[in-house]
């Protein structure tokens, strides 16, 4: 019997439409996909290629009794210590060790993040796997001859796989309203933040050191009994250290840096976004295969609902890492670590000394707008219908050919600047990048 042609191509339509609603919110997808096999896809992220190392005796992590093997952990992950924020509210599963006195210390750098809490039973180590997306692991605390980093999966994924992290296996800044303890009050509601949110709406439940001028968030506040939520914006602003709240010689570093957090706000997103674009692009090739072989089309057959879905997917990270819904600076922000020029000095860098990486933070948050994790393992794993279809669209935007109303607050000064540094600096561009004609 021949298979109802217009039957499967509208399953193929209405997968698409689902899925590219929109991205916030996503439906939660099913891991064991045979697109995605999460739980037995190999790992490549580099906690599992120190996992190995451990395992095999080539690496050893030294032990200090104050810490326990934090130090050792990101020496190992090359995670700085400058990237150090502090979150006191009780959103962990180690929450009754975590408070004001005690806040949980997250250390991260492009594609790794670390938990530390005080008297805890492990560290909580999260990274973004090249094909998997985000994978999470834990290392026991306690002394021993051969320590172990050891994959979790199921008890993570019940916070790490949420609409919050569109659907997939993720990581995300939430700003929550505390009480004194810690406890959030979930019942006046909470906030996904990155780069689009404004600050009154960010870090509710985190310690936060550095001057926003007159801009106001919700950091380095609990609400006492009796008073209004919303009481809690601006009272903590513009706080440069954290005497007297928490014992800081139990920690690396006595900073909860506003520009460290606001480069992780924005890369939980841009991290989230590469691995649900990898999944749908890859479940679509995967479902038009089928298709194709029940239709009797050639192998390399591609429907235009497919063609859609990708570019619908597509055009989520280039809007995205282009910070087309970026929100306003309107007074300068300075952090009190050396995370900004730490940040800023890892490149790539052209020939004129300009990187992706370089911070503005008096205007916007980057003078380049384009996200560096365009140089990330992640990025670059993306599945190639996906990845020829951004640059392309970066292409677009960039030589001046897209002056579409989402790229507006793109200069013409902008586009020039980062198509001339991703020319000299990323390195799998396709050919017509360089013959591209410039504003």
């Amino acid at each position: 019997m021949q298979p109802n042609r217009r039957i499967l191509l509208g399953a193929a339509g209405l997968i698409s439409v689902c899925a590219f609603a929109g991205l916030d919110g996503s439906y939660v997808l099913a891991l064991d996909h045979a697109a995605i096999q999460y739980e037995t896809r190999a790992l490549t992220d580099p906690v599992t290629r120190i996992a190995g190392q451990l395992r095999r005796g080539e690496v050893k992590l030294d032990y200090n009794p104050q810490t326990g093997y934090l130090a050792a952990v990101l020496k190992l992950l090359q995670v700085p210590v400058s990237s150090q924020v502090l979150v006191y509210s009780k959103t962990s599963f180690q929450a009754p060790r975590i408070s004001p006195q005690t806040p949980r210390a997250l250390y991260y750098n492009d594609n790794v993040a670390v938990g530390y809490v005080k008297g805890g039973d492990v560290l909580e180590i999260a990274a973004v796997d090249p094909q998997a997306g985000a994978v999470f692991f834990t290392l026991d605390t306690e002394q021993v001859s051969n320590p172990r980093i050891e994959r979790r999966t199921n008890d993570c994924l019940q916070c790490h796989q949420s609409g919050g992290t569109l659907g997939i296996p993720g990581l995300m800044v939430r700003s929550v309203y505390p009480d004194r303890n810690g406890q959030p009050m979930f019942q006046a509601g909470s906030f996904v933040t990155d780069h689009r949110s404004p600050l009154q709406q960010r870090w509710g439940g985190w310690y936060v050191t550095g001057t926003s001028g007159s801009q106001e968030h919700m950091g380095n506040s609990v609400i006492e009994e009796g008073q209004s939520p919303d009481s809690i914006v601006g009272k903590g602003s513009n706080v440069t250290d954290l005497k007297w709240r928490f014992d800081e010689s139990a920690y690396l570093s006595s900073h909860s840096d506003i520009v460290a957090l606001m480069v992780l706000e924005h890369q939980t997103r841009m991290s989230n976004l590469i691995t649900r674009v990898n999944y749908e692009t890859r479940m679509a090739i995967l479902e038009q295969s089928a298709m194709n072989r029940e239709l009797k089309e050639p192998a390399d057959h591609m429907s235009e609902s497919v063609r859609h879905r990708i570019a619908s997917a597509g055009e989520e990270i280039v809007k995205y890492m282009l910070f087309t819904d970026e929100a306003a600076i309107s007074s300068e922000i300075k952090g009190t670590s050396a995370f900004t020029s730490e940040f800023a000095g890892k490149g790539p860098k052209d020939h004129l000394g300009r990187s992706l990486r370089d911070l503005d933070l008096k205007h916007r948050m980057f003078r380049y707008p384009c996200s560096y994790l365009i140089y990330s393992e992640a990025f670059d794993g993306l599945a190639d219908d996906a990845k020829q279809y951004v640059y392309r669209r970066l292409w677009e935007v960039l030589s001046g050919q897209d002056q579409s109303k989402p790229f507006t607050r793109l200069s013409s000064t902008d586009r020039q600047n980062i198509l001339a540094i991703l020319r000299e600096t990323k390195k799998d561009l396709p050919e017509y990048w360089n013959s591209a004609g410039e504003q």
